[in-house]
This record gives structure tokens, C-alpha cells and sequence, in this order.
């Protein structure tokens, strides 16, 4: 059973600054919300990218798999994955 992990000082500050929490992300995914699952290969080896639709735009939500524990590193609003993937 996979189970979500993150740092709480940086969803603390995603909350204030983005307006959007690691635990809403979760209940997104965990809602058919993911829009894509992507491998961040050419930056970050090992990292992968969770596409999301936040309240009609793309949210980019990069993470690393440790055994069972997914660790979502931080999320940010994409225009070009909203292009891609909402407003085709």
C-alpha cells in the first residue's frame, strides 16, 4: 500500500503562497484528478511528475518513490501542461 509523505515547513509555505496544500493534492489524485504521471528523467533522475487539474489548470506535482512512501518535493501551476492537457 502506497502512503503520501512531505515536508510540512514547505506545504505550509504552499499553502500561503500558492493558495494549495499537499493534502488537497492527495485527495486530487486519489479522486481520478491526475491527468498524467510523468518521468522527470533529463533534470532529476528517479523523480517523476504527477500532472493534476486544480479548479480547471495544471498543477505539476514532482515526487520520488521510496519503497512504499511517495515523497511529494513541492507543486506549482503549469500553462504549458494546462495547454496540453485542459484546453486542448
Amino acid at each position: 500500500m502506497w502512503y503520501y509523505d512531505w515536508d510540512d515547513t514547505k506545504n505550509q509555505w504552499l499553502k500561503q503562497n500558492r493558495g494549495v496544500s499537499f493534502e488537497e493534492v492527495v485527495m486530487l489524485i486519489e479522486s481520478n484528478n491526475l491527468l498524467d504521471l510523468i518521468s522527470n528523467t533529463s533534470k532529476y533522475p528517479g523523480q517523476r511528475v504527477f500532472v493534476i487539474d486544480i479548479e480547471g489548470y495544471a498543477y505539476l506535482v514532482p515526487f520520488v518513490e521510496e519503497g512504499q512512501r511517495i515523497f511529494l518535493k513541492t507543486l506549482f501551476p503549469s500553462r504549458k501542461a494546462t495547454k496540453k492537457y485542459i484546453k486542448n
